[in-house]
């Protein structure tokens, strides 16, 4: 077997399999190899770069003992596939499910996870989102500190676990999409230093140096996250790729990585034949990123639209702090709702400047919005969530817009536990500081930073989610009615119509009401805390939170805090 390892700088380098090591040939272009006999799958190695180490493989498929072990030889072609009907699922059109696989469920593996997909298939998503799960720190992370990014998390199940998980997705008609964090590694186990620049020495954010996607010996690094997307998407017969925070990659090309990367995914889409999606976390408020290549965009199939989120929360909670000070109006929310974004070159409060471009001519598909998501709740000091009757609220609306909705894991029956910041660093300095570098990062937010510790296993614990919950009548009754919006989203092709420019939408800030017209139908909301007149006729009410009454016989009477889809009568 031919072990290769990029390392541009090295004068020596050798690999250790075993007990033996093995002097490693240089190459062109900064690649050191060597053949070693009877190695195969299973096979435990590391590299010594000038005689530091023994380090994991850069490119490492598997880390049994953790990201401070050796690599194990990882052979593909031994997983038996058998969704071997699956054609894809195309992005349009679809609702997404985010999870997070070591709270999902009580044992926090893929394999339990798999247990829980009859809820899913039921519930009506099409797309399962799964946080990351490259190797950690110690045994518990969100998943945004991960090292060896070519691997998976054993404690998840590893390799396997993954594969088995996507595959029994695609048995039930789900398809998957995997988070994946190209803007930073983690600041423990990242041994990719003592292979070559993989970084510029730029400070990209809180979470650590940018990668080195425009300095000299760039084109390797860029081929690094490029070939760690192909792999997910081809050996892992994953769907589509969540690209955390793109606005922190720090790239001055004439070609953008994300370009780079849309063109690369277009080919193995057409290699593999079924349709691959690539999503950008992105703050920019830029419509360039879901414009297509050869409209001098950067070809990502979607992005979230965090917006749109801000404007459902301020509504359905009435916060108006921090980032949503905004956006704490019923007019910020129409414009939302009919313009994708609020800020298309607005003033924004929050940033002290005018922010965005206008989305308009770009299709609603194209931008995932949510009512929550584990940024959201994660990142308040209590990791709670939104309230029963403001879930109703929010998904009410959310399930009926002209966006790619995305839910929680556990927003569809209400769920009590919270998703708190969890982590769990071996080094005391990490351990120790972690806490108040999250309190750094949300200085001026608007409320007292008093989270419970992130190292804390308990933090981790409190946020596994309770499925006993959704057995309880008011629960029960939230997830019928999420399942009854999704079944009726999908029913009315007006209510997965994605163009803006036929979205309508009134609102009355006093009476707290708003009404959306999706094409013939109606969706009336009602955010008062007492019952209010919406000026459309009855006709036939096809959902309701609530039974609406009719008022002077030729208008809509609404109950406090509820809502109605309809089909208004004619005059």
């Amino acid at each position: 077997m031919i072990f290769e390892v990029w390392a541009p700088k090295a004068t020596v380098v050798e690999l250790s399999a075993g007990d033996v090591r093995h002097a490693m040939s240089p190459g062109a272009g900064g690649w050191w190899s060597v053949e070693v006999a009877g190695a195969s799958h299973g096979t435990r190695y590391a590299y010594l770069v000038d005689g530091d180490g023994p380090y994991p493989d850069p490119r490492s498929r598997r880390q049994p003992e953790g990201i401070f072990g050796p690599s194990a030889v990882y052979d593909h072609a031994r997983f038996t596939w058998s969704d071997y009907d699956w054609k894809g699922c195309d992005l349009r059109g679809a609702v997404i499910y985010e999870l997070h696989v070591g709270t999902f469920t009580p044992e926090g593996t893929f394999s339990a996870a798999i247990e829980k997909l009859p809820h899913l298939v039921e519930l009506g998503v099409d797309f399962v989102e799964v946080m990351p799960v490259a190797p950690v720190p110690g045994g518990r992370n969100w998943g945004y500190d991960g090292v060896d990014l070519y691997a998976v998390n054993e404690t998840y199940g590893g390799p396997d676990g993954l594969k088995s998980f996507v595959d029994a997705c695609h048995r039930a008609g789900i398809g998957v999409i995997l988070d994946v964090v190209y803007n930073h590694l983690g600041p423990s186990g990242n041994f990719l230093h003592p292979f070559g620049p993989y970084f510029s020495g730029f400070k990209g954010s809180y979470w650590g140096d940018a990668v080195n996607l425009d300095g000299p010996d760039s084109d390797e690094v860029r081929r690094y996250f490029v070939g760690n997307a192909v792999q997910w998407l081809r050996d892992y017969h994953i769907d589509g790729l969540r690209l955390d925070a793109v606005h922190a990659l720090h790239d001055r090309r004439a070609g953008h990585l994300l370009a780079e990367l849309s063109a690369e995914i277009d080919a193995l889409a057409c290699s593999v034949g079924r349709p691959l999606s690539l999503i950008a976390e992105s703050d920019l408020n830029d419509p360039r990123m879901v414009r297509s290549l050869d409209a001098g965009g950067l070809g990502m199939t979607a992005q979230w639209d965090d917006d749109v989120h801000h404007a459902l929360h301020c509504a359905v909670s009435e916060e108006s702090h921090g980032y949503y000070s905004d956006f704490a109006s019923l007019p910020a929310l129409a414009k939302v709702l009919t313009s994708g974004v609020l800020h298309d070159g607005s003033y924004s409060t929050f940033r002290g400047r005018s922010h965005g471009r206008s989305f308009a001519g770009v299709p609603g598909h194209r931008l995932v919005a949510c009512v929550q998501n584990h940024d959201q709740i994660g990142n308040r000091p209590k990791g709670d969530r939104l309230s029963v009757t403001a879930l109703k609220l929010g998904a009410g609306l959310l399930l009926s817009s002209p966006f790619t909705p995305m839910l929680f894991m556990g927003e569809e029956w209400g769920a009590r536990t919270p998703f708190l910041f969890f982590s769990d660093h071996v080094e005391p300095a990490l351990r120790d500081s972690e806490g108040a570098r999250r309190e750094r990062e949300f200085e001026g937010f608007g409320y007292a930073w008093d989270a419970p510790d992130p190292s804390d296993e308990e933090t981790f614990l409190r946020s596994k989610l309770d499925w006993s919950e959704a057995k309880e009548e008011a629960h029960w009754s939230l997830l019928c009615w999420y399942r009854d919006l999704i079944a009726l989203r999908k029913a009315l092709p007006e209510l997965s119509d994605p163009r803006l420019d036929r979205v309508r939408v009134e609102v009355d800030p006093l009476e707290k009401w708003l009404l959306m017209w999706r094409g013939s139908v109606a969706v009336a909301v009602n955010f008062a805390q007492e019952s209010v007149t919406v000026p459309v006729s009855p006709g036939t009410v096809l959902l309701a939170s609530d039974d609406p009454v009719v008022a002077d016989g030729a208008k809509l009477r609404l109950p406090a805090q509820s809502m109605a889809i309809l089909h208004p009568a004619l005059p």
